[in-house]
């Protein structure tokens, strides 16, 4: 089914080892989609979705054991264990192989054995990568149809070119001691068997996009991020795009389609992605980044109008649910949304108050980003968009200010390898507990954290333009635990501020951890913020902060004698200012 020797090899080697009743190279076509989504609802993997007010949805429901990504089962497998890094479970290819080996053995009979080519990018950018996922599940081929350039195009560039990641998935039984995701960055290769959730089984997402293309953009010299890429443009027409990493569920997506307040008449938001970015230096010096997914598959618990109205209109035609909640008039509903009462919860049982959320909290939308309301068509721009800023978040109830600019490209990073925020529901994990989540990358860095942030280090060698670095926390509490920022479309107040920063247009207040927004640089007509509040989020806490930079120096130093010495020279910086502040 192709001229491509080696992809056709390893087919027909997979095809032998898991014994599928048929196979089928997918063509991405429209009419491939409607007879998938067909078998689907004959078979029960799909439910349709009132057709008059959401023509072309459906509702699917996992197994119970598997609605999240599983990062204790989740390996990176070189050939040195230090390779992977502490921040990774390891475990050894041969060892991996063989376990994996066994489990895909004839795994696939009464199946079909779908053949999935996909390209991560415009299809015709020098940025994107290309791969190929096999998979026993109709539910992931309709899913990256929407999520990659899938078919036909990715297989003829892939024999143009030659090289491709390999990805096979099996949902197998579904047994949750019988789930792995085993991921072979030395050999460009992933292994997924007994889940069906998005992040473990749509292979050209988070394993390849993150995992094995981080381990790609170190060889290659570029970066491949957890981030959302968003434009913003002035009144006079002006558009600068920035790069912003937060960790799952912590409103990547409610920012990358942020629609302005009302003190913001002639500014517009575009979007280009909500989740992944891949970044290199083009031959200006500039970083230029390219999104390398085609769709959202976004968290719909907290979705609303009011919180993200754009998503909202994307969301009533033509978009998969994958564990939310249905009323009575079979429309999606999760918690958030409005106030109805749905009629059945996310596993498919009448609803009752007593028995928990109706939509599971990790439910998801999978949607093709063209149909979102603020969608840019430079999202397919082969040479990508030019990033004036990066922008590194957390979720912290305390201690980190609502905005601050970083020193130099080195402690720009220093942000980013020590940035903490609560787990949520994104993960199987205790829910609220402060972790270290460098980057956002946490579960996404496809090799030791120590060399990876050695990687971004590298770059302030490679050019003078590199984009500032900031760091925001919309997540600040006061002592009644109630939010002090109003967050959502009124986080343009502090994008606009970091523009102009970017631009040169304000000064800032120098502090040991940064640099702040002076009083009165942050626009704050329309919203009620009193000054003490205000205060509040811009206060840095030098006692606070002293303890924050130890545990830093702590967290770093597990990473031994691979921690590179200029971050720690950076934070020895930092920690010395504080001392005489």
């Amino acid at each position: 089914m192709t001229t491509h020797q080696e992809l056709q090899a390893w087919i027909d080697q997979v095809a032998e080892l898991t014994q599928p009743d048929e196979v089928y190279w997918c063509n991405g076509s429209a009419e491939e989609y409607r007879e998938l989504t067909d078998k689907l609802l004959a078979d029960g993997g799909f439910i349709e979705l009132n057709q008059d007010t959401h023509p072309g949805c459906y509702l699917h429901r996992s197994d119970p054991s598997d609605v999240a990504r599983v990062e204790h089962l989740t390996f990176v497998c070189t050939s040195n264990a230090d390779d992977a890094g502490p921040n990774n479970n390891w475990m050894a290819p041969a060892e991996a192989r063989a376990k994996m080996k066994e489990l895909f053995r004839g795994c696939m009979k009464g199946r079909t054995m779908y053949v999935i080519p996909y390209c991560m990018g415009p299809i015709d950018s020098p940025l994107s990568r290309c791969g190929v996922e096999i998979t026993d599940s109709a539910y992931v081929v309709v899913n990256m149809n929407m999520m990659t350039r899938m078919g036909d195009p990715a297989l003829r560039r892939i024999e143009r070119e030659g090289k491709f990641i390999k990805g096979l998935h099996s949902i197998g039984e579904l047994d949750p001691e019988r789930r792995f995701i085993m991921h072979y960055p030395e050999d460009l290769e992933i292994q997924s068997f007994g889940s069906g959730y998005g992040g473990n089984a749509l292979l050209g997402k988070k394993c390849h996009a993150l995992r094995i293309a981080s381990h790609q953009a170190r060889t290659e010299g570029w970066l491949a991020e957890h981030m959302l890429v968003v434009g913003l443009e002035s009144p006079e027409g002006e558009v600068h795009y920035v790069a912003a990493a937060f960790p799952s569920a912590c409103g990547k997506t409610n920012l990358a389609m942020m629609i302005p307040p009302q003190a913001y008449q002639g500014w517009k938001v575009w979007t280009l992605g909500d989740d992944i970015c891949w970044m290199r230096i083009g031959d200006d010096g500039r970083m230029w980044a390219i999104n390398p997914e085609a769709g959202f598959f976004g968290v719909a618990p907290g979705t609303a109008r009011k919180t993200n109205p754009n998503a909202l209109a994307m969301l009533d035609h033509d978009a998969i649910f994958t564990n939310v909640a249905m009323t009575a008039d079979r429309q999606p509903w999760w918690e958030g949304l409005d106030g109805r009462e749905p009629a059945e919860d996310w596993k498919g049982e009448p609803y009752e108050v007593v028995n928990g959320p109706a939509a599971h909290p990790n439910s998801r939308f999978t949607v093709r980003m063209s149909q979102c309301p603020s969608y840019s068509d430079k999202a397919e721009a082969a040479e990508g968009v030019p990033i004036s800023a990066i922008i590194f978040g957390g979720r912290r109830a305390r201690l980190v200010p609502l905005v601050m600019e970083s020193e130099s490209w080195a402690h720009g990073v220093l942000m980013g390898a020590s940035m903490a925020s609560e787990t949520t529901a994104a993960n199987i994990d205790t829910v609220g507990v402060v972790r270290r989540d460098p980057m956002a990358m946490k579960p996404f860095c496809g090799y030791n954290f120590a060399d990876y942030w050695a990687h971004w280090l590298s770059f302030a060698d490679a050019s003078d333009k590199l984009p500032k670095i900031f760091h925001v926390n919309w997540f600040r509490k006061d002592d009644k635990h109630h939010f002090m920022w109003p967050g959502f479309g009124e986080n343009m107040r502090v994008l606009e501020w970091v523009v102009r920063r970017c631009k040169g247009e304000v000064a800032c207040a120098e502090t040991p951890i940064g640099r702040l927004p002076l009083p009165g640089d942050l626009r704050l007509e329309g919203i009620h913020v009193p000054p003490a509040t205000m205060a509040a989020l811009l206060d840095v806490d030098v006692e606070a902060w002293k303890a924050e930079i130890a545990d830093i120096g702590e967290y770093l130093a597990s990473y031994g004698a691979r921690r590179p010495a200029v971050l720690e020279a950076e934070r020895q910086r930092v920690a010395e200012a504080l001392d005489q502040a």
